[in-house]
């Protein structure tokens, strides 16, 4: 272990540790180490690790939106009073963000993207014009129908057509979108991966989500669900990013290079999720979406 502490670079989010919020998301990853602090500094103890070498990093917190704890992580209670204090959020995330644990509450400063959001979904017009961006991303241009049950529908037989397209270039058979509930083991391989994948997209999502303070439960599309907004942002990548993930996963199993599906997805989101930089990727789309920039709030 290093005698002094060094500057902790961040993976995803914060490429370098004294980049401001403007430049990046300010999303620091840690993993496999315990956070405490000493001397008002806050301070990681790593041990070896994929992303660190063992030592002892000081983090400027001042410069972190959101800590994001993976697998074999601990911290001290003193670790929540600093970062209460200074609007530093905290969750706990699995690998690579592939799953999310907690909902960490929103940080001070961060109302304005609450109240955004707030406001263009309780406005009818507003509403619709936001969930009719989010079908135009999602179909690469502006549909003219303005009656979201329409919009739906054709989702419904984009989606459809865009499972047999991706199983096609995988060579997976594709029989079609198979889910019981009560019993997801009893759908075939190619239902089963879709589900993980999409499990751990939607908690890249429900990470970006909270990063930027928007509101769970008030989607455009979705509804009736708490994490209504979450799958909206999740749908934007369904095609690009879920899809693959999973029949990626089926081939892989199918040619004898997996020892199990759940793993094997997660494995390639970790890495897919890490390489794209698909939550930073989230965050932008939301800011974008509610037209809010939050580098200069003060609310």
């Amino acid at each position: 272990m290093s005698s002094s502490p060094g500057l902790l670079h961040g993976r995803l989010g914060l490429a370098a540790s004294r980049i401001p919020h403007a430049d990046r998301h300010g999303l620091l990853w840690l993993d496999y180490g315990r956070l405490s602090v000493e001397d008002g500094t806050l301070i990681f103890l790593a041990a070896q690790s994929q992303a660190l070498d063992a030592g002892q990093y000081a983090i400027p917190y001042q410069a972190v939106t959101m800590l994001l704890l993976g697998p074999g992580t601990s911290l001290t209670h003193d670790v929540l009073r600093l970062c209460a204090r200074h609007g530093v959020l905290i969750a706990a995330v699995g690998e690579g963000g592939v799953k999310s644990y907690t909902a960490p509450p929103m940080g001070k400063s961060r109302s304005d993207v609450a109240r955004r959001h707030a406001q263009s979904w309780a406005d009818p017009e507003q509403r619709l014009r936001l969930a009719r961006r989010l079908y135009a991303w999602r179909f690469g241009r502006v549909l003219p129908h303005r009656d979201i049950e329409t919009l739906r529908g054709i989702e419904g037989a984009r989606v459809k057509e865009s499972y047999k397209l991706v199983a096609r270039q995988f060579g997976i058979e594709w029989r079609g979108r198979r889910y019981d509930r009560a019993n997801p083991n009893s759908a075939d391989l190619p239902n089963q991966a879709i589900n993980h994948a999409a499990t751990f997209v939607e908690a890249a999502a429900d990470i970006s989500v909270a990063a930027v303070g928007a509101l769970p439960p008030l989607g455009f599309i979705h509804e009736h669900s708490s994490n209504a907004f979450t799958l909206d942002i999740a749908d934007l990548w369904r095609i690009d990013v879920t899809l693959p993930l999973a029949f990626g996963a089926v081939q892989a199993m199918k040619d004898g290079k997996a020892d199990g599906m759940e793993r094997e997805v997660r494995r390639r989101a970790v890495r897919l999720f890490r390489q794209e930089k698909i939550i930073p990727r989230m965050i932008d789309r939301i800011k974008e979406l509610l037209d809010v920039d939050d580098r200069s709030s003060d609310s």
